[in-house]
């Protein structure tokens, strides 16, 4: 949906706008494209590779800065470089393609590799460290809350038991030892690993903990009229997402006496889009990873 985005995005051609998440850097090349000769594009992204492929376009284009580092630093950054407000906000909370695509990064059962799931490559803890190490109750607990996965404390006790004889080092000895547990059907949409692969990766890179933090800091950075625009993929992402911009809504309260009391958290915001927007049933058949997205948008009122 990199149309719907940077349409709601873009209001003045020549304000600042934030890509919190470059990826492959298709949002970040439409958002240049929308800005005006006088506008300013800082991107933010975790995965240095991420950096790395937009090198040639700051390289070329004045009005971009990338920026390696999560995006939940990008309030600090923003402070460093002198910037009090910004215009807009665009985060893509989805894998990249990159990412997906690349065996080595360990995302994806769908190609035999070593069990990562960094999205930064520099930290300490990967899944493959994780997996070994953590007990049978937080394996359980933490592929039950993030993935929703009802077979979570039998896929635990298969990953415990087996790494009592070996460590698990790849992908694929991981995906088996879900399929032993969950057999594979014809009937099934997804593949029986999809829930607890989706439920590690959120673990070992404190996706859901990020996001928080990037929501609270980022709204106060945007100006009044800007908007915020953010693209999720999984429900729980999309839950927090909804029930934070809920919760700066403007309301009025009836007062006995006459008049009105206003009330939520502050800064106050309006729905650009009162309903979610999901992807065309022509995009998602172009490209089958669009059908969990769902993109929400927000202006700031004051």
């Amino acid at each position: 949906m990199i149309n719907e985005s940077i349409q709601y995005m873009i209001k003045n051609k020549n304000g600042c706008y934030v890509d919190g998440t470059i990826g492959g850097g298709g949002h970040l090349k439409e958002i240049l494209k929308k800005t005006g000769d006088k506008g300013v594009v800082i991107g933010f992204d975790r995965d240095i590779e991420a950096i790395r492929r937009v090198q040639k376009i700051e390289e070329k284009d004045p009005r971009f800065t990338s920026v390696h580092l999560n995006f939940n630093k990008m309030h600090e950054k923003l402070d460093e470089l002198g910037i009090k407000n910004v215009d807009g906000v665009f985060l893509d909370l989805g894998v990249s393609s990159f990412q997906i695509d690349s065996p080595e990064r360990g995302f994806s059962f769908l190609k035999d590799g070593p069990l990562d799931m960094r999205m930064d490559q520099s930290q300490e803890m990967c899944a493959k460290k994780w997996i070994n190490i953590a007990s049978e109750q937080e394996i359980a607990s933490t592929i039950y809350k993030y993935g929703n996965e009802n077979m979570s404390k039998k896929i635990a006790h298969a990953i415990v038991k087996f790494r009592k004889i070996k460590r698990i080092e790849t992908t694929k000895e991981l995906a088996d030892l879900i399929l032993q547990v969950k057999t594979k059907s014809r009937f099934q949409k997804i593949h029986p690993a999809t829930k607890s692969f989706q439920a590690i990766r959120i673990k070992i890179n404190n996706e859901l903990e990020n996001l928080e933090n990037v929501l609270s800091d980022m709204i106060n950075k945007i100006c009044i009229g800007g908007r915020f625009v953010i693209l999720t993929f999984h429900s729980l992402e999309d839950r927090i997402v909804k029930h934070f911009f809920n919760s700066h809504l403007k309301k009025k309260e009836s007062l006995q006496e006459g008049g009105y009391k206003i009330y939520g958290l502050q800064p106050y915001i309006k729905w650009i889009s009162k309903n979610v927007i999901i992807p065309s049933k022509d995009e998602i058949i172009e490209n089958p990873r669009s059908r969990s997205a769902k993109l929400r948008v927000i202006e700031i009122v004051g």
